[in-house]
């Protein structure tokens, strides 16, 4: 926010109206906006929850012959830890809301993104802009 201060109390000096300052305006407050939908994030992790049905070891059992014979439904959670995947199987109980957790993640990244993303763009505005007031 420094950055983008400092660069408005030198904007008014040099600047034509409504270009660069609305453009860099409409940057901060998207950037805020983000930083808001940041702030609602809740419990997040890394991972896949997968439910499976599975053939049990018993010769004789139907779920060798017949998919909807199968046991479960079972409910893993999977993720990597350097390197390696892990898979933790999860009660019902405990399968939504790890569920909710992957969820969380994604948006997470989604936001952080965004805010990459913008920040690039601000800063991109801001170093022409600059360069062009120092060429003058």
């Amino acid at each position: 926010m420094f950055l983008l201060y400092t660069y408005r109390k030198n904007l008014d000096k040099h600047m034509s109206p409504l270009s660069s300052r609305s453009v860099i305006d409409a940057y901060a407050r998207r950037f805020q906006q983000l930083k808001a939908e940041l702030a609602q994030i809740e419990y997040f992790s890394k991972g896949t929850l997968l439910t499976r049905m599975v053939k049990c070891g018993k010769p004789q059992c139907a779920c060798r012959t017949k998919p909807s014979k199968r046991h479960g439904p079972y409910h893993e959670w999977t993720y990597k830890l350097q390197g390696k995947t892990v898979n933790v199987r999860l009660s019902p109980e405990a399968a939504p809301i790890y569920q909710a957790a992957a969820q969380q993640y994604r948006k997470l990244k989604s936001i952080l993104n965004r805010l990459e993303k913008l920040s690039r763009q601000a800063l991109d505005k801001l170093t022409k802009d600059a360069t062009k007031r120092n060429r003058k």
